[in-house]
């Protein structure tokens, strides 16, 4: 192993062991290196041990902890969930959850629209495909790692032996056990911890709200506080008879946790303790300044520009048709929550002045370089240059993403069975042939179901008319210049032919298709031709952003290798990347505009005074009115009478840390974390102490909903409430 290399794993550990002088609200740690800032977590309140939180030896907070993913991508975590019950109950966002209610709505029993509740165990649905992971351990495998590495490797045989060498330690770590276990980098590469976890595969629905409580506010609330949503959503872990995981069966039984989340709802008051745990996904808080450029000038602009046409289209089709709706439904909200994101990130971006604040940190880091290595000293310039060679491909890339790959659906769905098709050729067996097509139409019956044909046609024509006259010409699909001038500038046209011409068009057309499926014919299909055409067009322009910057990756790393270094005694947590993390905080009231003043938390007579039965993000349903004007709030109201509905933190969150359990000082669940808020947008690529918040939905108004308003007794006799 290269001595420069011991060194720094050596350095690095040390100093992810040192004293914390950082303030702790900044910072999503990981668990078994969060005993250092106990005594940080003390002085903001907490009362109880490190090893309350983690420890592999006995129950503890972590092992109530889940991370929600799906089959394919197990450590991939979409959501976090929280067990609240000794029968394995979990709770999560609404928002979590949305893919599984819709997958169970119809128009006859419309859950996203009414709600849903089991009450009792045979009424929970089945979810397949959905997955629920808890963690077991982590350790740091830094050593292990990096000896397979040296300065002289390429980035790829440096990426090859890091995928090796990590298969190598988690095939050990889950050899003669029930575990999945996942080797993850920290520290763009400096840093390697290995995660082993139980995962289980048969997670079950067991109550929603309607979503007119559950999205109320919708878009137009989306990242914004004041917040009056009730965000959650209710699940249930089942396992083999012998307490394993295993795939959905009617002989399975509610999971045993090691540990459970008490409720408590005695109330949250400002300036109290609040601790999250959860499932973080992406954080890019070592962005340099070149970089932020080309997230807020290319990715976040065009994202919102191009995502805006879709939007529009599909809006107007589900706001007309209570069936197209339900479809789209969970396709649209996914589409619209980084829409909305994009354009308030650059907003807060902008506001904050982040950029400067990245130059700030660039300038002491040229200064730390002086006298060190010439690699470290010519970091940040080389970022710079290959940053501005890739602009162009960038922008070429992201039109072709959002707007091609991702825009309308048949296209990419049309090639990508034509793929599995041409799998098959002479050799092929009978019986692998017949394999082909039954995976064929199972996924075709999957993506039909929340399929509209008119709604489809619509976005390909307006997709398509899109892309192809705001792309620079040199990066145009062919197939596109084609249309347009057959068509003479007429998408709509060629949308309508095209859905007349295309087997995909339909269920209907497919299958009848499929009964003697012809490979050529199905070469010349308009969507087996546009998804082609896009795909082809997307890879060669991802090759040229490689290519304009073939040493970034190398360069990142050794400019976080500096910053650590430059840091000196202030440990500083690793990027968010779907792994386990706490953070800790207050909840606290901002100001975040002058003259503007923001309480800490909101009640039931906020969502009266929003309340508008002529806009869908804003009706209130009949029974939630009637509890309110009769206070009927039971034992979950405050010690001033009123209902709270959410409340807010300065705790470090993002995407994946939706539903994550928000615990008091004693470890108990308060609420539940869905949201950041607007000023802060920023916060993925640099923390702001004074504006971040934590938007949370309050454990009272939960509970209310599921007591008072869905009468759901069972639930609320299985949970452990402390008043």
């Amino acid at each position: 192993m290269n001595i420069k290399v011991k060194f720094f794993a050596l350095a690095l550990s040390m100093l992810m062991l040192l004293p914390s002088s950082v303030k702790a609200d900044e910072g999503m740690w990981l668990l078994s290196l969060l005993g250092k800032n106990y005594s940080d977590m003390q002085q903001k309140g907490f009362k109880l041990t490190a090893d309350d939180i983690y420890n592999i030896n006995q129950s503890c907070i972590k092992d109530a902890i889940v991370g929600l993913g799906n089959a394919g991508s197990p450590f991939w975590h979409f959501c976090t969930a929280e067990i609240v019950s000794d029968k394995g109950l979990l709770t999560t966002n609404h928002h979590c959850g949305y893919g599984q209610i819709q997958e169970h709505s119809t128009v006859e029993h419309d859950y996203l629209r009414d709600g849903f509740w089991a009450y009792t165990m045979e009424e929970e649905l089945p979810n397949p495909g959905l997955t629920a992971s808890i963690l077991v351990r982590v350790e740091d495998v830094t050593k292990e790692v990096l000896a397979a590495l040296n300065d002289d490797m390429t980035e790829v045989e440096r990426n090859k032996a890091i995928a090796d060498v990590s298969k190598k330690i988690s095939d050990k770590a889950k050899e003669g056990t029930n575990y999945e276990a996942t080797v993850k980098s920290m520290f763009n590469g400096n840093q390697f911890f290995l995660f082993v976890h139980n995962i289980y595969k048969d997670v079950r629905l067991v109550g929603a709200p309607p979503s007119s409580m559950g999205k109320f506010g919708g878009d137009t609330d989306n990242w914004m506080w004041p917040r009056h949503t009730a965000d959650f959503s209710m699940f249930r872990i089942y396992t083999a008879p012998d307490g394993s995981p295993a795939e959905y069966s009617k002989d399975n039984v509610p999971l045993k946790p090691k540990h459970h989340l008490p409720i408590n709802i005695k109330g949250v008051e400002e300036n109290d303790f609040a601790m999250i745990m959860g499932f973080p996904g992406t954080t890019n808080r070592f962005v340099t300044s070149y970089g932020l450029e080309e997230v807020m000038d290319i990715t976040n602009k065009l994202r919102y520009e191009i995502r805006t046409q879709k939007i529009n289209v599909w809006k107007a089709a589900m706001n007309a048709d209570q069936a197209v709706k339900i479809k789209y439904a969970s396709k649209y909200a996914s589409c619209s929550n980084y829409w909305k994101y994009s354009n308030e990130q650059n907003k807060a971006l902008k506001a904050l002045n982040t950029i400067g604040v990245k130059q700030d940190i660039e300038r002491r880091y040229n200064e730390w370089a002086k006298g060190k290595d010439a690699k470290y000293q010519n970091v940040l310039s080389e970022i710079e240059k290959m940053v501005t060679a890739r602009k162009p491909y960038m922008a070429a890339r992201t039109y072709l993403a959002e707007g091609l790959l991702s825009g309308p659906e048949l296209p990419m769905m049309a090639f990508g069975i034509y793929n599995m098709l041409s799998q098959a050729d002479e050799q092929t067996s009978v019986q692998d042939k017949q394999a082909i097509l039954d995976e064929i139409m199972k996924e075709v019956k999957t993506f039909y179901k929340d399929y509209d044909q008119t709604l489809e046609e619509k976005t390909i024509a307006t997709m398509f008319e899109y892309v192809f006259k705001n792309i620079e010409p040199e990066y145009c699909p062919e197939f596109l210049a084609e249309i347009n001038k057959k068509y003479k500038g007429n998408f709509e046209k060629y949308a309508a032919d095209a859905m007349k011409k295309s087997v995909f068009a339909n269920e209907e057309t497919f299958t009848k298709f499929m009964e003697k499926p012809n490979l050529k014919k199905l070469a010349k299909d308009p969507m087996v031709v546009a998804g082609l055409g896009a795909y082809v067009e997307y890879v060669a322009v991802a090759k040229k952003v490689k290519n304009a910057a073939p040493d970034m990756d190398r360069m990142q790393r050794l400019f976080v290798y500096g910053l650590l270094d430059m840091n000196g005694n202030k440990p500083i947590a690793p990027d968010a990347n779907s792994t386990i993390r706490c953070t800790y905080g207050n909840c606290l009231a901002y100001e975040p505009r002058d003259g503007v003043y923001y309480s800490y938390y909101t009640t039931l007579d906020g969502v009266m005074e929003k309340e508008d039965p002529m806009n869908p993000e804003f009706i209130v349903p009949a029974k939630l009115k009637e509890l309110w004007a009769a206070k009927d709030y039971g034992r979950y109201a405050n010690k001033k009478g009123e209902l709270p509905t959410c409340f807010i933190t300065n705790n470090d969150i993002t995407g994946g840390n939706s539903g994550s359990p928000v615990m008091n000082a004693e470890g108990h669940l308060i609420g539940l974390a869905f949201d950041g808020n607007s000023e802060a947008m920023s916060g993925d690529i640099d923390f702001e102490e004074n504006m971040q918040r934590c938007i949370n939905l309050d454990v009272r108004y939960m509970l209310f909903i599921i007591d008072k308003f869905a009468g759901a007794k069972n639930l609320i006799n299985e949970m452990t409430i402390i008043e």
